[in-house]
């Protein structure tokens, strides 16, 4: 290689080195633009909700000062006063009105004097068919079986329904 190629080939390389170099600067010059462009729009974007705030904040402000005027002018109400609340559930009571003719009963917890029998438990009812469920179903030394595997509930053919497992048999024994 000659004198002069090795000057054009080393002209070359720093011309090339130049242009990277400015490349670069002008890369991360657009980048930094690029971020502050990104930091502007979410300045703005909070700026538009701040105010979206400030214009509901507002909005709500003055309609309660309309709703004070209109109370104050056309409904006339009044925040409670100290004597309007009551103290226990009697004097609230006093406010009630007797029942009318043709009211139920109202519910009451009742309560098994000792030395009294217990009332007859009702019986369950499907709420599908309207009909008694099978008592079978529901005895606990049954479904104890059922729940162990080692018994099966015997249904009557002409009932027409499929096995009808219990609830209770499928959970596990609630009772322990």
């Amino acid at each position: 290689m000659t004198q002069e190629s090795r000057l054009r080939r080393m002209g070359w390389i720093a011309v090339l080195a130049i242009c990277t170099i400015l490349y670069l600067g002008l890369h991360l010059k657009v980048h930094a633009v690029r971020s502050e462009v990104v930091r502007s729009e979410r300045q703005i974007v909070a700026l538009e909700d701040e105010k979206t705030l400030l214009e509901t904040e507002f909005e709500t402000r003055a309609s309660q000062q309309q709703l004070a005027s209109w109370n104050r002018v056309e409904f006339g109400y009044a925040a409670p006063t100290a004597s309007q609340f009551v103290g226990s559930e009697r004097q609230l009571a006093r406010f009630g009105t007797p029942r009318a003719a043709g009211a139920p009963e109202p519910i009451r917890v009742a309560a098994l004097a000792s030395g009294e029998t217990p009332p007859a438990f009702p019986k369950f009812v499907s709420p599908l068919t309207g009909k008694p469920v099978d008592s079978r179903l529901i005895d606990p030394e049954t479904v104890r079986g059922v729940a162990a595997g080692v018994a099966r509930v015997q249904l009557d053919a002409r009932e027409g329904a499929a096995l009808r497992i219990p609830l209770a048999a499928a959970i596990g024994d609630v009772h322990e």
